[in-house]
């Protein structure tokens, strides 16, 4: 039973409206408190430090030892699912009862006084391709609306391993990434710093422990292997790319930097918002079909903003337009025996709606540059220019119970 999602539980920890950090969301990340790095959970601005109840016995029965006093998350994620449930179901017991005046005093911090630390220790990355229109836009601007798709692309999960050791926590500004490009009309190519840079509105899925290698996940089992969630976004420099990726695919145009949203969302608090997906036609294969809703209702929105402007809304879309979900991402990602660790962490690809104003990306909302979009000072944007900010921001919401990540905030400064 997840108890911790009751819609009707109440916290004596001050939650501001509208917050995405209400009792029913429990999110795990690290914190630094005074220079000492440690896991925390967060209800409305008030972080949790998750040792601190370990030592004071509050997860006797459930954890032999104190996992929340390491430096990231993935000690705790070598656990099962049962664990991280009775974890988090835990946790809501506690903050939904009286506690004592000391134990507050020491496991209560504001959000203000804490350094948001990177969660995990990623071992692998995974990037997926898995939006439809998103695919579909991209087919038609390189090739044409009948050719869009590539035969397999509603076959499989198309995917592709990227670079673990550039993914960064929001607030960690990024360089103009520097690379070859083929300037249209030429033959031969140009080195300089990216013109094209664009962001990639993704979420990205955090594994537990799985299988021995040579084993597989399937569909019906991947969830128990799935931790949680974070906003994944999954920078692109576009004439980079474009230049480099035939016949491997993406390189020095993707591995640069990815940035994510500092607390994991588990799978369990994003239960209640389950929907169900696409239809896929042709038929899937059958290690790919699956029961059940397995899509998720999260909201997903970009924000650019820089010194000559607030905040600008320029794109509003939703995790559920997702052809290809998690389960079958992690089933097709393992079948061939590949071993998935804890920590590992699979973003979902750019998730574009069907609407213009739901496009994941520069490149789409501006249709190569051929529609640029005007900022609230006047300027245009056809991609991101140094000095800009890209901020993501999402939730799931139902009834009376809103889930949130929080922000994914990235400052693009020039090139070194």
């Amino acid at each position: 039973m997840i108890t911790a999602n009751n819609p009707a539980l109440v916290t004596w920890v001050p939650v501001p409206e509208n917050s995405d950090f209400p009792i029913q969301n429990i999110p795990f990340g690290i914190v630094d408190i005074n220079g000492t790095k440690v896991a925390a959970t967060r209800i409305g601005d008030t972080a949790v430090n998750l040792s601190v109840l370990f030592e004071s016995g509050i997860f006797e029965g459930i954890l032999k030892y104190n996992c929340f006093a390491e430096e990231t998350l993935n000690s705790f994620l070598k656990l099962n699912k049962q664990t991280w449930r009775a974890v988090r179901n835990r946790i809501s017991e506690v903050f939904t009862n009286e506690m004592d005046e000391d134990l507050k005093s020491q496991c209560l911090f504001s959000i203000n006084n804490v350094q948001m630390c990177m969660p995990i220790q990623v071992g692998d990355y995974t990037d997926f391709y898995s939006s439809r229109q998103h695919a579909y836009n991209v087919g038609c601007m390189f090739r044409d609306p009948n050719n869009a798709l590539l035969p397999n692309w509603l076959h499989i999960p198309v995917g592709y391993h990227g670079r673990a050791s550039s993914i960064i926590l929001s607030e960690t500004p990024i360089h103009r990434p520097k690379g070859q490009q083929l300037p249209l009309g030429s033959n031969e190519p140009v080195f300089g710093p990216c013109k094209l840079l664009d962001f990639e509105l993704e979420m990205a899925f955090i594994t537990g422990e799985g299988k021995p290698l040579g084993d597989s996940i399937s569909t019906s089992e991947a969830d128990d292997y799935i931790f949680g969630m974070v906003i994944f976004n999954d920078w692109s420099a576009r004439d980079i790319q474009k230049w480099e990726y035939v016949p491997l695919g993406p390189f020095l145009a993707k591995n640069f930097a990815s940035s994510i949203s500092p607390w994991i969302v588990t799978l369990d608090a994003l239960e209640p918002f389950r929907c169900k997906g696409e239809e896929q036609e042709p038929e899937v294969l059958p290690y790919l079909k699956y029961k059940g809703n397995k899509n998720i209702d999260i909201n997903l929105e970009v924000q650019i903003t820089c010194a000559d402007f607030d905040a600008h809304t320029v794109s509003k879309s939703n995790y559920k337009y997702m052809y290809w979900n998690m389960t079958q991402q992690l089933a097709h990602h393992s079948v061939n025996g590949c071993d998935i660790h804890a920590g590992d962490m699979m973003a979902s690809g750019t998730i574009s709606g069907n609407d213009e104003s739901a496009y994941g990306s520069m490149l789409e909302l501006s249709w190569k540059g051929t529609k640029p979009l005007t900022m609230p000072d006047g300027s245009e944007r056809k991609f991101i220019q140094d000095g800009d900010t890209v901020i993501m921001k999402a939730h799931s919401k139902k009834d009376s119970v809103r889930v949130g990540f929080g922000e994914v905030s990235t400052k693009v400064l020039p090139a070194k």
